[in-house]
This record gives structure tokens, sequence and C-alpha cells, in this order.
């Protein structure tokens, strides 16, 4: 079984150059890091589109299937290009996701909804910029959606979201799959969802189902049994209501390779379960062969960023850890304060070094929790080396704020040795930009 990009730690054109500093695309990341100061988050073009077509070859042997790039692991129009233009389209979910794909100038058509408390606003925003599928997640939205849809003379195209009662072994944060959970209809309350859809809503068109197990996800096993609740119930609904769905959606949730301990699957292991799933169920239940959506979101650009800090002050606690603080934190990077994440790295300007001490790095936050790496081994560190984080393309940026007011980081795509901005650094002015005083206080 051939490997894919998520298995990996660093980005696939990583090397050193013949100045022995570390390079991703081409660029040498200590002149990335002067050049556009840091915190720097960079992409790597090659390996991000690698993984892309690691999903669509790994996918190959059954062609009806729709990959659907999760924006809420990082959304940038430059990403979305990208993604288009492999092929992707796009699960979002809020205006602001919708907006910047729109804005991007892809096709919406290819876009689906997702969310479980999708505004009225958000909703008339999907319809109008033409946004493909829905993913609807409770009542509420149900009737809403039929409402909006009725008033604009449209009708509408849904998936209803299902909790199929299946829990992977990852950080309880991130289950979202399981039977007591915030998203989705629980399976007793579907045939309720459905009477509305059959009875009383006739702006609305139900397409298929939609489960996501989970994220950060190692194990095959549970793919293979989520086909199953979903075609169980497809079955079910086909005999009692005589619909026959023609859609699945099977989120995402594909780990990748933080640490040499993480042994994620690669896309093609992933893809034969599913498939051999599918084709077994269709097989045994009598039903067609569906359109396949898959959301892979985290697995797509993790591996592909990386993140350049620069090492300030550095405090040695007697009998104790030897602390080295960077320009960044928990800020630019919540993961490791959210959900303990572990992350490797290394140092830019001497990854040859092998005088090396063990010391925790942390954040210029004004927070004791803000530490990104715990007892992590590295050559002797001084004021100015460029540290480089791997493995922080998703969720990084799209996590980040301005706790303590700092400027949020700009973000560097590079490729065939060319670097190009594609999100500013925050200025001061931006950070106020937003801020108003009354009157009064003037």
């Amino acid at each position: 079984m051939a490997n894919s990009l998520n298995q990996n730690i660093k980005p696939s054109t990583l090397r050193v150059n013949e100045k022995g500093n570390l390079e991703i695309g081409g660029c040498d990341l200590t002149e990335l890091a002067d050049k556009y100061s840091t915190p720097l988050y960079v992409m790597d073009e090659a390996t991000l589109r690698g993984i892309m077509r690691n999903y669509k070859d790994a996918f190959k042997a059954y062609p009806n299937v729709n990959m659907m790039y999760a924006s809420k692991a990082l959304m940038t129009k430059a990403i979305a290009k990208i993604a288009a233009d492999e092929g992707f389209g796009f699960d979002v979910v809020s205006g602001g996701e919708i907006y910047t794909v729109y804005s991007a100038g892809v096709d919406m058509s290819k876009t689906m909804f997702n969310g479980n408390n999708k505004s009225v606003e958000e909703i008339n925003m999907a319809i109008d910029y033409g946004v493909g599928r829905f993913s609807v997640d409770n009542f509420l939205e149900l009737s809403l959606l039929n409402e909006i849809a009725k008033s604009k003379g449209k009708v509408v195209d849904i998936l209803l979201r299902i909790t199929p009662g299946i829990e992977c072994h990852t950080h309880e944060y991130i289950q979202t799959g399981h039977l007591d959970s915030k998203f989705g209809f629980d399976l007793t309350q579907l045939d309720e969802a459905i009477d509305l859809i059959v009875d009383e809503y006739k702006n609305i068109n139900l397409k298929g189902l939609h489960a996501h197990i989970g994220s950060q996800i190692f194990e095959l096993q549970v793919y293979y049994d989520e086909v199953g609740v979903i075609y169980k119930e497809m079955k079910r609904i086909k005999d009692k209501y005589g619909i026959e769905l023609s859609e699945i959606n099977l989120g995402g949730g594909l780990g990748i390779k933080y640490t040499d301990n993480d042994v994620p699957p690669s896309t093609y292991e992933i893809a034969e379960v599913i498939i051999s799933s599918v084709k077994k169920h269709v097989a045994e239940l009598n039903l067609h062969e569906p359109k396949i959506y898959i959301e892979p979101g985290r697995s797509i650009v993790g591996t592909a960023g990386v993140t350049l800090y620069t090492v300030g002050s550095s405090k040695q606690v007697p009998q104790g850890r030897k602390y080295v603080a960077v320009d960044g934190g928990m800020a630019d990077n919540p993961r490791p304060s959210m959900y303990q994440a572990v992350y490797c790295a290394d140092v830019a300007n001497k990854p040859l070094e092998t005088d090396k001490e063990v010391v925790t790095i942390s954040g210029r936050f004004c927070e004791s929790g803000d530490i990104l790496i715990k007892n992590i081994e590295l050559p002797k560190l001084e004021e100015g080396d460029v540290i480089c984080v791997y493995n922080t393309g998703a969720y990084g940026y799209s996590m980040s704020s301005n706790y303590n007011r700092v400027l949020k980081p700009a973000m560097v795509l590079v490729n065939n040795s060319q670097s190009d901005i594609i999100v500013e650094r925050e200025s001061y002015e931006h950070l106020v930009s937003l801020d108003c005083v009354p009157d009064r206080l003037k």
C-alpha cells in the first residue's frame, strides 16, 4: 500500500541547503524570517498539492467521489484557489468561510455548508451565493432553511447530518460522532425530520445523509463501520418512505504525523476501507452506489505548514527546566494549550548542530500555560535563532487570536524558490480599526 504525505512530519520539499540552513519550497527559512519577520506561517505549495493528489489517486477506483476541503482547518483566498485548481470543493461552516471561498472566485456549487447553529444571515448568504449543498444539523435549521428558500422561490439540496454512535480514540474535544454530541440528528429523530420534509417542507430536496466521526483519526475500522450505519439507515428509509437516497458524506478526520509516535493510515488505506464497505453494503442491501463526499482538512494542510519563531529570552530554573521564549505562542497556535498537542521542531539556522540540550519552548503571552513544546532536544539556542515548528498548517492561523493585543502573523506561500504573501501581517492600525469611543468619553 502506497504512503501519502499525511504520514510525514515535515513538508516534502524540506532540505538543508548549501548554507547549512533549512529550506522549504526552495526558500531559505532564515531568509524568510528576515524578509517577512516572525512569527511567520509558511505554507509549502508542493506538499499541499501533493496530498490533494494523494486523495484523488487513492479514490480513483470509485469515480463518483466529491473531495471537499474542510475550510475550518485553514481558509484564505490563496488556499481556496489551490484547492479548487486541484478539483476540490469546500466544506464551509460560517459566513466568513463562505465569503472567502466566494471571493476567491471558485465554483460555489461544489460547496457544502455545515454547522450546528447557522444564522439567518448565513443561510441567506449561502443560498444567494449558490452553495450547492446544506448539511442540515437540527430541526430549527430545517424550518429556517425551508422558509428562506421558499421566500426566494428556490429549492435547496440537503443532506441530514446524523450522529452515528461511533467513537474514535482521539481527544474527547474533537469526537463529534458519538451519541452525546452537539452535532446532528440522533438516529431516533431521523424519521421526524424526514416526515417534515415529505409532508411540509416543499422547498427542501433530501439527497442523502452526512456523518462525521471525529478528527486526528488513526483507526481504519471506524470508517468501515460508519458506512455501515449510514447504509442501514438508507435501507430503512427506502423501505419506509420509498426514497432511495443518492449521496453520503463521510466527513474527514484522517490523522497526520505530529511526532514519531503517531502512525496515521495513508489516504490509500482509508480509501480502500471506505470503498470496500460501500460496495459490500450496496450489494447486501440492494441499493445503488452513492455519490461519496469526503471532507479532509487537517490532513490536507497540516504537514504543508510550518511556523517560524525567533528566540528571545531564556530562563534556567534551578534543578528544573530551561525555558526558551519565542516571539509567538498560544495566540498564533492555541492547540498545545487547548488540546495538549505535541509538536516537533528544528533550528532553521543550525539544523546540523550536534551540541544539543533539552529545553521547553515557551510563548510570549501572559499565561503560565503558554508553552509550545515541552522538553524538546535542540541545538543550544541563542537569542536570534530561528525555530521551525512543523505541522502547523492546520488550526494555527484559523484558531489564532489577538490575545494581549498582539498582532496576528503573516503567511507566505513558497514554491520553486519563490515566496509570496498570502496573508498580510496585521498592523496596529488594523488592530484598533474596529474600536469605537462613545462621544460621552471624548
